[in-house]
């Protein structure tokens, strides 16, 4: 189904193909199949998200950061090219979320919760999806755009990408994964 409203790209989006090579996208792949997964949890509902954070984790319910694992090594080197794109210090992204998407997982309507800093940058791997934005301009007329996100491509959201336009993603057709890097809020 197309999205309606007035084609309008989000100003602080940034994407590029290729972040990665193919190879490069191998390993991950096969690292990420290792990890030890858990559903994403909404108010109570699991979603069919599968999803392992590094650095800092974020509960949904206390609307919190938690403790968990720090970001390993094999995943240094993707945050300092996420990191460059997004125009920030590598350091300054202190959340890795690795996910997994199986057939049919969606993401729906949302903004990345406030306790994350001003620049998200996502790494696709594996499959295509793609990634719509909305948001109501003045007058009430809603505003849409979808990027495509191919697998090793990378996306910034910054500025009003980041925080007036709401983004989704439909139910993916293959398996799919992702690793979304955030700052923290009070750090950015």
């Amino acid at each position: 189904m197309a999205m309606r409203g007035v084609v309008e790209r989000p100003s602080g989006l940034l994407y590029r193909d290729g972040l990665i090579s193919p190879d490069e996208e191998s390993a991950l792949l096969g690292r990420f199949s290792q990890l030890e997964m858990s559903p994403l949890v909404l108010h109570g509902v699991p979603s069919r998200r599968l999803t392992r954070a590094f650095g800092v984790g974020y509960d949904f319910d206390t609307r919190g950061t938690t403790e968990v694992d720090p970001i390993p090594e094999y995943l240094l080197e993707l945050r300092d090219r996420a990191a460059e794109l997004g125009g920030a210090p590598s350091e300054s992204f202190e959340e890795a979320l690795v996910t997994l998407y199986p057939p049919g997982a969606t993401i729906s309507w949302h903004r990345d919760v406030p306790t994350f800093g001003r620049i998200v940058v996502g790494v696709s791997l594996a499959s295509s999806c793609v990634m719509r934005f909305q948001r109501t301009a003045a007058g009430g007329e809603r505003r849409v755009f979808e990027q495509p996100l191919l697998p090793r491509s990378a996306y910034v959201l910054a500025g009003a990408a980041r925080w007036a336009w709401q983004h989704s993603i439909r139910a993916v057709r293959e398996e799919r994964w992702s690793v979304t890097f955030r700052q923290l809020a009070e750090r950015s």
